[in-house]
């Protein structure tokens, strides 16, 4: 009995850091590392075969193996044997090269590319100064805000 009670007790960790990131236990693996920003699910599932970790399983009942070895491969995604399509960040507009970034480097990575937008003073970046649609949406009656809202009509 005492050797079945100690398979049954496996260790759960309700809070597990990946990728600097904090994921809830309860959550299956690729759910839990598409909480991380740059990681979608179909990259968590992608990550789970290269780590050969059960996707079915709960990212709290992991071991600490697993855990490193997800880590390792959610900052080294780029290095890894997968096709650039699935990189999120291709001919990066620096280096030329296909990255893949996530978490608070994908947000400073954006920044920088609409920085850009607007000093070259392009389309996309006056656009995204004004905060109007900026990939050629109508705009006659979507993307209303303020007193333009609604319709009026004339009085006779």
């Amino acid at each position: 009995m005492a050797k079945g009670s100690e398979e049954a007790k496996e260790e759960f960790k309700y809070l597990v850091r990946i990728g600097g990131t904090d994921i809830d236990g309860n959550k299956k693996v690729p759910v839990g590392l598409a909480l991380i920003k740059g990681i979608g699910v179909r990259t968590g599932e992608v990550i789970c075969n290269l780590a050969k970790v059960d996707p079915e399983k709960r990212i709290g009942y992991l071991t600490d193996e697993e855990v490193e070895k997800l880590d390792k491969l959610v900052t080294d995604f780029q290095n890894q044997k997968v096709p650039s399509w699935l990189f999120n960040r291709r001919k990066d507009y620096e280096t030329g090269k296909d990255l893949h970034v996530i978490g608070s480097d994908l947000a400073i990575a954006l920044r920088e590319d609409l920085n850009r937008l607007r000093k070259i003073r392009s389309y996309r970046g006056i656009r995204h100064e004004l905060g109007l649609p900026v990939r050629g949406q109508r705009t006659r009656t979507s993307f209303r805000r303020g007193i333009t809202v609604g319709v009026s009509k004339k009085k006779k």
